[in-house]
């Protein structure tokens, strides 16, 4: 069967590629939006971030024997424990100041790991061992599905949706906005602000580290990976709009499934579609397509 003279097998499995690298814009894109939609800070590191993750879970198996499963949650919470450190000991004292320095900052730290890893594990890289439960294949009838794509499609909507659902419809989240919106208003209230901000913060980059565990068995762990696919994140958050939670995921998962299908039919665009769409989108909607007018 054909869709457009193409085989039916090669679309689906080029949607379901886009929609494992919609995945990963969309958990980045995600922590970037939580951040930034909470305290206005614009992370550049968020790249650099998702290559610890990935490079965590290689450490923890080859050094200390922690397998696939355990790092996948161990490792996040220690990313997002840098992550705490970095706010507490450096974005805190640019409070106040023109968001420029906390871009510059993060710029400058996302530079700093991707050369410290460099000169530990070399510009190649490093390839992680995929668990043997994800080794496996489903016949779909249509296409045949690998298992290892179809978790991290899983995992990353399960993930997504849940944050999306405990800032948006929580009281916990309500507290995180009220705290963000008007700091003064809810410390008066009795709410530690500054440990909810840091918190925050915590939470976002332990997603980007979340995310570089998923792919470090799906992708060649490089101290580069964070770099080439964070441009790529901050257009997904420009075109789902600034801060807006739901349009990170929707757009990021949209824009892999787009990516995907460009590689199909105009293979020379697939490389540039998502600042593409985001030209247009930015031409129609300024705000984002989610974002508040």
């Amino acid at each position: 069967m054909e869709i457009f003279g193409k085989p039916l097998p090669a679309l689906a499995s080029q949607i379901v590629l886009g929609l494992v690298n919609g995945s990963f814009y969309a958990m980045l894109s995600l922590g970037l939006a939580v951040i930034f939609g909470t305290l206005n800070i614009v992370n550049f590191a968020h790249g650099a971030f998702y290559m610890l993750g990935a490079f965590g879970a290689f450490f923890a198996l080859t050094a200390l024997g922690v397998n696939y499963w355990w790092a996948l949650l161990l490792v996040p919470l220690g990313v997002g424990l840098i992550g705490v450190l970095v706010e507490r000991g450096l974005l805190r004292w640019l409070k106040g100041l023109d968001p420029l320095y906390g871009l510059l900052l993060t710029f400058g730290l996302s530079l700093i790991l991707e050369g410290v890893l460099r000169d530990f594990y070399g510009s190649s890289g490093r390839s992680y061992p995929r668990p043997p439960a994800l080794n496996g294949v489903w016949n779909l009838g249509f296409m045949v599905l690998p298992v290892s794509r179809a978790w991290v499609i899983g995992v990353s909507l399960v993930v997504c949706f849940a944050t999306w659902f405990v800032i948006e419809r929580t009281k916990l989240g309500a507290t995180l906005r009220a705290a963000t919106e008007n700091p003064s208003l809810a410390q008066a209230f009795g709410l530690n602000v500054p440990l909810l901000v840091t918190l925050t913060f915590g939470f976002g980059v332990a997603l980007a580290g979340l995310a570089g565990v998923l792919a470090a068995s799906a992708v060649q762990i490089t101290p580069l990976m964070g770099s080439n696919i964070i441009i790529a994140v901050f257009a997904v958050v420009v075109i789902g709009g600034m801060g807006s939670i739901l349009g990170a995921i929707v757009t990021g998962l949209a824009l892999g499934v787009i990516e995907g299908l460009t590689r199909v039919f105009w293979p020379e665009a697939s490389a540039t579609v998502v600042f593409l769409v985001m030209a247009i989108v930015l031409l129609v909607r300024p705000a984002g397509l989610f974002g508040k007018t």
